[in-house]
């Protein structure tokens, strides 16, 4: 990887008197992004050195320079190609050249993870970034997810029939180990990206996963997407990436309605607002009561509150839970993962031990 063009600054600038639009633009979206962050520590760049996260870099450095906040750069390794060790540490080495402190080359253990080798190596990224963003105090963590990262995620979703949740794709801000975790990048296209890094002299590495037609995102990528704008024209990225944030906003407000129906108001004379809460259990009547889409949410929220894993427990638990209440048979306990079950009884849905009689009523 080729230095930047170093400026009076220490990191990368566009040749000539104003910057080249596509650096403009990441510079902008940067900047947008760290708008009302805390100052109390560095924010970290993740950076593979792909074009992507190269592009975030430079322009954080950039931007960072000039509002005088520190910035650090993170590269994880997940050990699952020849010479990863020594492409984590050249980024490393650029980062350090360029300004950004700290730095650091984090190795990861992906084998051994549950999932599919995509969810595994997300995973233990993931972990590197959380203890990295632990161990440095920092006021945010950003990510260099693009436009066309966020279409093909909403294509992946539609694959797998997720649900609205799914279909929002990936949100610009949520939380990493107490530390925001922002992707500035939602609204700049990967060419952007890629032109950013050639204006400021600055040669990508090119992830070899990111071609390899074993991986699904990359056959997304490589045929699905392509095909779908050969068919439907130049703007099915924009769409798809404006459906995820449209359904993201919905989303976020069928949240906010579930929590506070998992709350516990106090109930009107006229029965609205009979609480969900019921001792240690759910009222059936107030649960059937919420719209569905609602009710789905506090059915999935209170799952997670019993030991239910996030990442197993899946819309058929959820359906399952939600028979109980709208299918009701007289069925026996449902299980979840964790070695949860929860049954009907009384008229409220409540954890059962395993080894506990089967609910009835």
């Amino acid at each position: 990887m080729k230095e930047a063009v170093v400026g009076r600054h220490g990191t990368g600038a566009a040749r000539g008197p104003s910057p080249d639009p596509a650096v403009a633009a990441v510079r902008v979206a940067v900047r947008r992004a760290l708008a009302g962050l805390p100052v109390d520590g560095p924010v970290l760049v993740a950076c593979s050195g792909g074009a992507d996260s190269l592009a975030l870099a430079a322009a954080t450095a950039f931007v960072t320079s000039r509002l005088g906040r520190p910035a650090g750069l993170v590269t994880v390794d997940h050990g699952l190609q020849a010479g990863s060790a020594g492409r984590a540490a050249a980024v490393a080495e650029w980062a350090a050249r360029v300004g950004f402190d700290p730095v650091e080359a984090v190795p990861v253990t992906v084998a051994g993870r549950p999932g599919g080798p995509e969810a595994a190596a997300r995973q233990a990224r993931y972990q590197g970034l959380s203890n990295a963003a632990r161990r440095h105090r920092a006021s945010a963590v950003l990510l260099g997810h693009t436009r066309d990262d966020q279409a093909e995620t909403v294509l992946l979703a539609l694959a797998r029939g997720a649900g609205p949740r799914g279909l929002a794709g990936m949100p610009a801000r949520r939380d990493l180990a107490g530390v925001p975790l922002l992707r500035p990048l939602l609204d700049v296209t990967r060419a952007q990206t890629r032109d950013a890094c050639a204006a400021l002299g600055l040669t990508p590495w090119q992830d070899p996963h990111n071609t390899d037609p074993s991986y699904a995102r990359a056959r997304v990528r490589a045929d699905a997407l392509p095909a779908l704008v050969a068919a439907l024209g130049d703007g099915v990225v924009d769409n798809l990436a404006r459906t995820a944030r449209l359904l993201a906003a919905d989303t976020a407000a069928l949240d906010d309605l579930a929590t506070a129906a998992l709350g516990t108001p106090q109930p009107r004379p006229d029965g609205v607002g009979l609480p969900v809460r019921d001792g240690g259990g759910l009222s059936v009547v107030a649960l059937a009561g919420l719209p569905g889409a609602v009710r789905s949410r506090v059915l999935h929220a209170w799952a997670r509150e019993l030991g239910a894993p996030p990442g197993a427990l899946s819309h058929r638990h959820v359906d399952a839970l939600d028979a109980l209440v709208t299918a009701w048979r007289g069925q026996g306990p449902t299980a979840l993962p964790g070695g949860v079950r929860v049954a009907r009884r009384d008229g409220r849905l409540l954890p059962v031990d395993l080894g506990g009689p089967a609910a009835v009523r």
